[in-house]
């Protein structure tokens, strides 16, 4: 009989799908520091990336998102029996090394053909559902997944679902006081500081509306200093005209396209502009940092609304539409962060509201459930799916 415990995470593409794996799989080694972990990730670069600088096992599949574009979907299924037979062959090689194979869908396109794989296998599948409206791939693996975790509330969940706060790694979350974390960034260590996030890839339009408020309102920013992550960028909205629009308007500012610190970006922020990603969403609760989001424009169920409402219903973050044309986001969300910095008290309400929601330990309770003698019944079989 297995006496050891393997968590093969899948998902990728994004790293809103990898770092809540991370964070989940970072509590498994601090509580059974014999389980092993391995990701099973898309083949964009930037998983690679991600996952190699956190020094975890993984492997690329090459999983295509789902389109009804004739030629994206004949990708995606030339590349479906690929994905299944490597997430296959993974699964096989853990047991052969006598390991207690337990698949983890941090959902996401890359998740479903390793879910179909341990279907096919009699592995268990745990889902852990990070966005308030799940997408098709989470539909379809929650239909087969034995426990269902959710850290954003869905509308009309059934009672098998476990909701649990944001998940969130220990590397997002701050623990050096402020000063030390902007130091750590080179900053400023005595000045208020805005941090801006599109999350690990940017936000062009972000982009595009701060460098245009620098240049409209330089003045907004008397006092202040940003970090802003940018991303790669596009057009004129790439790191290097970032910094000279802030330059030209006399703003103080660093400009990272990659953070690979946020615990000190949010440790040091006393105020944030941010996308609304689920992981943006936790690390705003965990390190408690009073933040205006602005959700990403062009998702169709427009899920980052819905991931915000918890902070923005205690009234702990502000949420204005990104209307994607800088001038257009100047009326709006200019206005709104114009009041924030400029706004001391209201900031520390916000700040005692986030306060308030409690420890975003999500990662915590994913894991000590994962590991519960329940978790692994002796008759794993039934949870084949053929």
């Amino acid at each position: 009989m297995p006496t050891r415990r393997a968590f093969i995470f899948a998902g990728g593409g994004s790293g809103g799908h990898l770092y809540p794996g991370l964070a989940i799989a970072e509590r498994l080694a601090e509580r059974d520091p014999d389980a092993e972990s391995l990701f099973i990730c898309s083949d964009k670069p930037l998983d690679a990336r991600l996952l190699a600088a956190e020094g975890v096992a993984f492997r690329p599949i090459p999983a295509r998102p789902f389109s009804p574009r004739p030629v994206a979907l004949l990708r995606l299924l030339r590349q479906w029996g690929t994905c299944v037979r490597l997430s296959r062959q993974a699964i096989r090689e853990l047991r052969r090394e006598k390991l207690e194979v337990h698949v983890v869908a941090m959902g996401g396109y890359a998740a479903a053909p390793v879910v179909q794989a341990a279907r096919v296998e009699g592995i268990r599948v745990t889902l852990v559902n990070l966005d308030a409206t799940p997408g098709k791939a989470n539909r379809w693996i929650a239909r087969h997944a034995a426990q269902r975790f959710t850290s954003a509330p869905i509308a009309g969940q059934s009672a098998d679902w476990s909701v649990v706060p944001s998940i969130v790694r220990r590397a997002a979350i701050a623990t050096a006081t402020k000063e030390e974390c902007r130091r750590s960034l080179g900053l400023d260590p005595s000045l208020p500081t805005l941090l801006v996030t599109g999350a690990s890839q940017g936000a062009t339009s972000i982009n595009a509306f701060m460098a245009a408020l620098a240049m409209d309102q330089p003045g907004l920013f008397t006092g202040w200093q940003v970090y802003h992550q940018s991303g790669e960028g596009k057009g004129t909205a790439g790191p290097q005209d970032l910094l000279a629009a802030y330059e030209s308007a006399g703003v103080r500012a660093v400009i990272e396209p990659f953070c690979h610190d946020m615990a000190s970006a949010w440790g040091g922020a006393d105020l944030a502009v941010s996308r609304c990603g689920a992981g943006n969403v936790g690390e705003v609760w965990a390190n408690a940092v009073p933040t205006l989001f602005l959700p990403y424009p062009f998702h169709r169920d427009q899920h980052q609304k819905h991931n915000a409402r918890p902070l923005v219903e205690v009234g702990g973050a502000e949420l204005v539409e990104d209307l994607i044309d800088s001038q257009k986001n100047l009326m709006y969300a200019g206005a709104a962060l114009a009041a924030l910095l400029s706004d001391a008290v209201r900031r520390d309400r916000m700040r005692a509201a986030l306060r308030g929601l409690g420890p975003a330990d999500g990662a915590d309770r994913v894991s000590a459930a994962l590991l519960a003698p329940e978790a692994y019944p002796p008759d794993s079989a039934r949870f084949r799916g053929v």
